[in-house]
């Protein structure tokens, strides 16, 4: 007897066990994987065989890209085939630059573009706060777009889509920066419509872990990943040697160092600690330098970082 055939499609969003995958005229189905681990994400194209109602995903093709992060215990991936990222932070609740710039090294390390999206600009006291906190990452050459997703202008509205559209864009950041907003506003009804996928597949308990694939556009064409909240985000997968020059404002001077495998933790002649240096004795960068400035603050997360990285596995 011969086996079923083989489909195209596209995982558009993972629910615990199950994913539900598009398929090449668009509908969609419940599948799950081959085998007792559920290897593939939202982004991923497979090829699928129909099982009863249901399918099974038999390939997953190879990846452009693949974002996510690792820590002691776990990895945990959050989508695949990204043409960028938008790290959504608010001015209120306050946002930790130290995660941020986690989030901004994993898709460095990914070769994936990020965009930082600074939320609630109505609230003008802490969002000039935040605007301020966030010069370092202008100066590094990172866009920060000011939204106001509550209220958001038609202006506001038109700069977003034109940055999104053709592409395939992760939204990532903390519980509370307004992810829900931007969705709900990108695709009316997409979240409850998810929610009630989701609490049908577990027997009413609607899971807070999903990460789901919208299209924005009905030419499918321009799609944006709704991916759940996050509190830590570990970097194990990170070479502690590499690290540097996946932070742009430390690559720019690393060349100046003397020796060619610098740590930038100690070294003599190290040109990274050199510009930390002129910063901190309020001269700014030298006349002949155009590179990004290095602040403390970023300084202090690399070197916490590097020590994270370095550290012997517990026992």
């Amino acid at each position: 007897m011969a086996s079923a055939p083989l489909h195209p499609g596209l995982i558009v969003s993972n629910l615990g066990r199950h994913f539900l995958v598009e398929k090449s005229d668009g509908q969609r189905i419940i599948c799950h994987s081959r085998g007792k681990k559920s290897l593939g994400v939202v982004g991923d194209s497979v090829l699928w065989q129909a099982s009863g109602d249901a399918g099974t995903i038999e390939k997953i093709q190879t990846r452009r890209n693949l974002f996510y992060r690792q820590d002691e215990l776990r990895t945990k991936s959050f989508a695949a085939n990204l043409d960028q990222i938008l790290i959504l932070i608010a001015a209120e609740p306050a946002f930790s630059s130290k995660q941020l710039s986690r989030a901004l090294i994993a898709a460095e390390a990914a070769q994936i573009k990020p965009l930082i999206g600074l939320n609630k600009s109505d609230l003008a006291e802490s969002f000039a706060r935040a605007w301020d906190w966030l010069e370092p990452y202008r100066r590094m050459g990172y866009l920060v777009l000011p939204m106001a997703l509550k209220t958001a202008s038609t202006a506001d509205q038109a700069t977003l889509l034109s940055l999104m559209s053709g592409k395939t864009t992760l939204l990532l950041g903390p519980s509370g920066a307004g992810k829900s907003t931007l969705i709900n506003w990108l695709k009316p009804g997409a979240l409850a419509q998810t929610a009630e996928i989701s609490r049908a597949l577990n027997s009413g308990k609607h899971t807070t872990t999903s990460t789901t694939w919208y299209w924005v556009d009905g030419q499918h064409t321009t799609a944006v990943i709704d991916s759940p909240g996050f509190q830590e985000f570990g970097l194990n997968h990170i070479d502690p040697a590499h690290l540097a020059a996946l932070m742009p404002d430390l690559q720019a001077h690393a060349g100046a160092c003397k020796f060619y495998n610098c740590s930038h933790l100690h070294e003599p002649g190290c040109g990274v600690i050199a510009a930390l240096g002129s910063q901190l004795q309020g001269s700014g960068e030298t006349a002949m330098s155009t590179a990004p400035a290095i602040s403390a603050n970023r300084y202090k997360i690399y070197s916490d970082l590097h020590a994270e990285l370095s550290a012997p596995p517990p026992y």
